[in-house]
């Protein structure tokens, strides 16, 4: 057996053609305050190039020799659900594209169902001591896990960070694969959100999980952004823990106390699918900017429920994680063979981009 999972549903994907998928039509963010701290509502400027890198499919191993002809590694994630189900696309393409130069890749891709730093921990001392080539961590909480993968590498185990979360600042861990600008992007996502409103109004923020380093990124950049202007108020800051159920319950306790809510800002890919769902049952007016690919938040985008969203590249992140895993096996470090951190890029996409991605990504066709 190539790879184990732990169970959780595979994200369909639809493999397009070059050409068709050249044909998505991408936006960012643009404009600012005129200098009286409001701003008409900017048409993003369409470029069709971004969106289709966005969710590049076409990646080619790169000319370093492995040493060997079998690794074995352990990756472990914050939790199950199908943003991981996408990087795990990524590994698996660069697991055959391995096998086909005679190399075979064996590694378990595990999370519990739940975040918890504890059952990380204990995730990441079991696989210690099982000898694998490389364990790969997407850090659940910075604070918790940093000085764990300290101990492992003080103790001669190789150890990466990959996906959206690296660890603390100054951890001994050998190199991160993922997003290195989760601040920005929750900046980013706020300042789209802000030009919406005319820069002013009262908004909320479900950061997701506690400790997580790249929703805490977010919900700081969220912050920082909303600080800049004086007729923009946050009300309320809410965890919801990867939780579709609980973003939902949170987004109407939020719209009870604060009826006249006038956006949301979603750190992560499970929380603008709840507040979604409880803006469309209250028939509120606020304007929700979030994470990622889920394919009902993609639907709520097309259907203008929700305004932006902001597209991880979850598939280059899982492939170039199997090529730096390879190469940190070998006992290579940061340098000419690979950074110390590989950035992965983030896309923010409009309405307008919402149906093409849903069909690039699902085969959802209206």
């Amino acid at each position: 057996m190539m790879k184990k999972y732990s169970g959780h549903k595979r994200i369909e994907i639809l493999w397009m053609t070059a050409a068709l998928a050249a044909t998505v039509c991408s936006c960012a963010p643009t404009g600012s305050a005129d200098g009286n701290g409001a701003a008409a509502e900017a048409t993003p400027a369409i470029t069709a190039d971004t969106v289709s890198s966005a969710v590049d499919f076409d990646h080619e191993l790169d000319a370093y020799e492995p040493q060997k002809d079998h690794y074995n590694f352990y990756f472990t994630y914050k939790t199950v659900h199908a943003w991981w189900d996408a990087v795990a696309l990524g590994m698996e393409e660069a697991q055959r594209q391995y096998l086909e130069k005679g190399i075979t890749i064996t590694y378990e891709y595990v999370a519990p169902e739940g975040v918890s730093a504890e059952d990380q921990t204990k995730r990441l001392l079991q696989a210690q001591q099982a000898g694998y080539d490389v364990i790969g961590v997407d850090v659940a909480d910075e604070a918790v896990i940093s000085p764990v993968l300290d101990e492992m590498i003080a103790s001669g185990t190789k150890v990466m960070t990959f996906s959206s979360s690296d660890a603390a600042e100054g951890c001994k861990r050998i190199a991160y694969v993922g997003n290195t600008h989760n601040y920005e992007d929750g900046a980013n996502l706020t300042e789209a959100l802000c030009e919406k409103l005319g820069y002013r109004g009262k908004v909320a923020i479900l950061v997701g999980s506690a400790g997580a380093p790249c929703h805490e990124d977010r919900a700081r950049g969220a912050a920082d952004t909303i600080a800049k202007y004086a007729d923009m108020q946050i009300v309320a800051t809410e965890y919801d823990m990867d939780s579709i159920d609980l973003a939902y319950e949170l987004t109407l306790k939020i719209l009870q106390e604060t009826p006249d809510l006038d956006g949301i800002i979603c750190c992560n890919m499970s929380n603008p699918v709840g507040a979604a769902r409880a803006i469309k049952e209250k028939q509120s007016n606020a304007v929700i900017v979030g994470m990622d690919h889920d394919q009902e938040a993609l639907r709520y985008l097309r259907d203008g429920i929700i305004y932006c969203l902001g597209v991880q590249d979850c598939y280059s992140i899982g492939f170039d994680t199997i090529q730096m895993a390879v190469k940190i096996a070998d006992g290579n470090q940061p340098g000419a063979l690979f950074p110390e951190k590989t950035n992965e890029i983030t896309t923010v996409i409009y309405q307008k981009d919402a149906a093409m991605m849903l069909e690039l990504l699902y085969g959802d066709v209206l």
